[in-house]
């Protein structure tokens, strides 16, 4: 019990560093939330005509994007989601530039009765590490 009062701190942020760890792992499956790393997002959008959802801001969006990907920054997803109205049974992969916000716009989604919006793991960056073209 001693060890416990003189380490408390410790233990509090051994338990907290835990618990984030956990949730980086399970967190989006826990919120409905599906990820697909680049191999699986190329066969949705090869082989099932998936919609590309890219969620990034002005500028990183013409700094170079997926060819054909349709464009809504994150902010302003919410109250642009009629326009994938089209796209409620199809298969959408959402992209950032780096897996975290699309991971948020795909949460908004599904919630919205989007269920086949996925979010691809490492986003831009992981497509433009495997040298995978981007539209200027």
């Amino acid at each position: 019990m001693q060890y416990l009062q003189n380490n408390i701190w410790t233990i509090v942020i051994a338990i907290m560093s835990g618990t984030m760890l956990l949730w980086s792992f399970f967190g989006n499956r826990l919120r409905g939330i599906k990820d697909v790393d680049l191999a699986e997002a190329l066969q949705l959008i090869n082989h099932k005509n998936a919609l590309v959802l890219d969620v990034r801001e002005e500028s990183e969006y013409k700094s170079g994007h997926i060819l054909n990907a349709k464009w809504i920054p994150l902010g302003k997803l919410s109250g642009r989601t009629g326009e994938l109205e089209r796209y409620r049974e199809q298969d959408i992969v959402v992209v950032c530039r780096s897996g975290n916000r699309s991971s948020s716009a795909c949460a908004l989604l599904v919630k919205q009765g989007f269920a086949q919006a996925v979010n691809m793991s490492g986003g831009v960056m992981a497509w433009q590490k495997s040298n995978l073209p981007l539209e200027k």
